[in-house]
C-alpha cells in the first residue's frame, strides 16, 4: 500500500462492508450498512468517508473486497454477517486468508459481550486482523448486537458495565500506523495510554 500523506482535517476512510446472500440478490433490505454507518458517524468526532459494500457469502469475494478496502486506504474495515457455523458463514476464514497479524482479544470480547444476552454466543466466530495499516474486524449480523458489542454495556447509572470493543480501535490504529480517531465520549470513550493522547482539536 502507498502512503498518503494525512492531516487530522482528512476525513478518516472507513469500509463497511454487509455479507448476506438474501441482501446482496435483493429479498430483503439490507441493515447492517445502515447501522454500521450511523452507529460510526455517532461514536467518532473525526470526519468520514465511508466505503460501503454489500456482497453475497462468498469467500474469495470477501477476501478480495477486504483487501480492495485496505488498498483504498480504509484504515478501519468492519464487516457484519457471515459469522455463525452454518454451511454459508464464511467471513472469519475469508478475513484470516487476507491477514497479515490476528488479534484474538477482539473477538473474546465480543463474545462476552454477547453472553450476557443469549447464550448462543459461544457460536459467534468473529475475528480481527491487521492487514498492513488497517485494522479489519467482524462483527455480529443484527443491527443491536452491532452496536453493544461496539459500546459496551452500561449499568442504569450509564457507568461503563463490560467494555466495548471499540474503545480499543482508536490505539490500535495509532499502533498500526493509521490516522488520530477522537470518539464521542457519550458514546464510546477511546482508551489511550496518558503518553499517547494528544490534545482536542
Amino acid at each position: 500500500m502507498t502512503d498518503v500523506p494525512s492531516s487530522a482535517a482528512d476525513p478518516v476512510r472507513i469500509g463497511i462492508v454487509s455479507i448476506s446472500d438474501r441482501a446482496s440478490s435483493g429479498v430483503y433490505e439490507d441493515k447492517g450498512l445502515p447501522a454500521l454507518q450511523d452507529w460510526l458517524t455517532r461514536a467518532l468526532k473525526n470526519a468520514i468517508t465511508f466505503e460501503p459494500r454489500l456482497i453475497p457469502d462468498e469467500a474469495e469475494r470477501i477476501s478480495a473486497t477486504l483487501v480492495e478496502l485496505v488498498e483504498a486506504g480504509c484504515s478501519l474495515v468492519l464487516t457484519t454477517g457471515g459469522t455463525g457455523p452454518a454451511l454459508r458463514d464464511v467471513t472469519p476464514e475469508a478475513t484470516l486468508a487476507v491477514a497479515h497479524k490476528e488479534m484474538p482479544g477482539f473477538g473474546e470480547q465480543m463474545r462476552q459481550i454477547s453472553l450476557a444476552f443469549v447464550p448462543t454466543a459461544i457460536l459467534s466466530r468473529q475475528v480481527a486482523v491487521v492487514r498492513d495499516q488497517s485494522l479489519i474486524i467482524n462483527l455480529p449480523g443484527q443491527p443491536k448486537a452491532i452496536a453493544e458489542t461496539l459500546e459496551g454495556l452500561k449499568n442504569a447509572d450509564g457507568t461503563q458495565k463490560i467494555n466495548g470493543i471499540f474503545a480499543a480501535v482508536p490505539y490500535c490504529i495509532d499502533l498500526i500506523g493509521g490516522p488520530y480517531l477522537e470518539t464521542n465520549d457519550e458514546v464510546c470513550k477511546a482508551f489511550r495510554p496518558k503518553s499517547a493522547v494528544r490534545p482536542a482539536r
